[in-house]
């Protein structure tokens, strides 16, 4: 008699924002592989409770404060308490920023796999996490669609036999815009995202290509591969979302319509797959025609910003993270303009990169420093 095999216990880590709701809707339709344990928050204490009606987790955490009328643990250890509880397999970090590294560290430390959707976490620190992935025995698998797509194009593949990766990025909502266009751009502007649904942070990041050097510093750290060896093209459709070159010069790419539920199941259950009947079959006739363009590094040179912070090492991917954080932050609150954005980072690479980054601490030294630039930089 066969037995059926044990639920994987599961922390979801953002459990409010647009990866963790997505992440939330696969696991319910997954219930006989995944048993969710533990839910964490930032501050939306309405949405949190409901979620766990839904799935009445053991653990429940609000980062911000624990809800009055709830036995919730609060704080920022609720985070780390959610991802390195004895009953949890899986850590799904869809925290936003800076504010995921921890988490990261402490659930690889203790051995767990992390579905990683916080890039940030590898832009700021990424030695750093494949020491823990080390040390701990974790396992880091990426929820982000195109190092998803990378990920399932080379599984079972030799590192050895990969010449290099394109990344593919919808161009955003400004993609032909000249730059006295965008010189106006307003912030409802920029969260009109022509192809993808994400929290705002993110949906600017598409909008100034700063997502796309967070993605290629994040391939770098993921894959091992040197940055010559990772390009970016723009794909309108966004129905590929990466190309894998092989040395031989064969080129395989994954394909899917726009949603990130995929790359969330397959972060789950990887390197198996499991059937999901929740989206339409795949119909190549309504996706066409597949376009893809050159980047136009000159009117989003957040882009080759970022690159270059990779590139350099040490303090620079750090600085550049938090400095686009906070530059995207005084955007959004109206207090700087579209193009003050890279601006800013511009500023505080130049000031910054050579800070200490041997360790944690410096690193999230030179992080501060970042966002105190910028802060300084626009009197915000």
């Amino acid at each position: 008699m066969t037995s059926t095999p044990a639920r994987k216990g599961v922390a979801v880590l953002g459990s409010t924002g647009s990866i963790g709701t997505t992440a939330l809707r696969v696991l319910e339709r997954q219930r006989s592989l995944f048993q969710v344990i533990a839910l964490t928050a930032n501050s939306n204490a309405a949405l949190l409770r409901e979620q766990a009606r839904q799935f009445a987790p053991a653990f429940v955490g609000m980062v911000e404060s624990a809800d009055a009328g709830e036995s919730w643990s609060s704080g920022t250890a609720s985070l780390i308490e959610a991802a390195t509880r004895s009953d949890v397999d899986i850590v799904i970090n869809a925290i936003v920023g800076a504010a995921g590294l921890d988490a990261t560290l402490a659930a690889l430390e203790a051995g767990k796999r992390v579905a990683l959707a916080n890039k940030e976490t590898l832009v700021i620190a990424g030695e750093l996490v494949r020491k823990a992935t080390e040390h701990g025995r974790g396992e880091l698998v990426p929820i982000d669609s195109e190092h998803s797509a990378i990920l399932q194009c080379i599984t079972g593949r030799s590192r050895a036999e990969v010449r290099r990766v394109v990344l593919t990025a919808s161009g955003g909502p400004f993609r032909g815009w000249s730059p006295e266009r965008l010189a106006t751009a307003t912030v409802e502007d920029a969260l009109r995202h022509p192809t993808w649904r994400m929290g705002r942070k993110n949906t600017i990041d598409s909008a100034t290509l700063a997502n796309k050097a967070l993605e290629v510093i994040e391939a770098h750290v993921l894959f091992d591969l040197p940055f010559d060896a990772i390009d970016v093209v723009v794909h309108p459709q966004s129905v590929v979302h990466s190309f894998v070159e092989f040395i031989d010069g064969s080129v395989i790419a994954q394909m899917s319509v726009p949603t990130m539920e995929l790359p969330v199941l397959y972060a789950l259950t990887h390197p198996e797959r499991v059937a999901d009947d929740s989206l339409a079959p795949f119909d190549p006739v309504k996706v066409s025609p597949l376009t893809y363009e050159p980047v136009d590094h000159a009117s989003f040179p957040a882009l080759r910003l970022g690159v270059a912070a990779g590139k350099a090492g040490g303090a620079a991917p750090a600085v550049f993270n938090a400095a686009n954080e906070r530059a995207v932050a005084a955007f959004l609150d109206g207090r700087i303009g579209f193009g003050d954005i890279p601006r800013g980072i511009s500023s505080a690479l130049d000031r910054l990169s050579g800070m200490k980054s041997d360790t944690r601490e410096q690193l999230l030294e030179a992080d501060r420093a970042a966002r105190c630039h910028v802060s300084e930089m626009f009197k915000c």
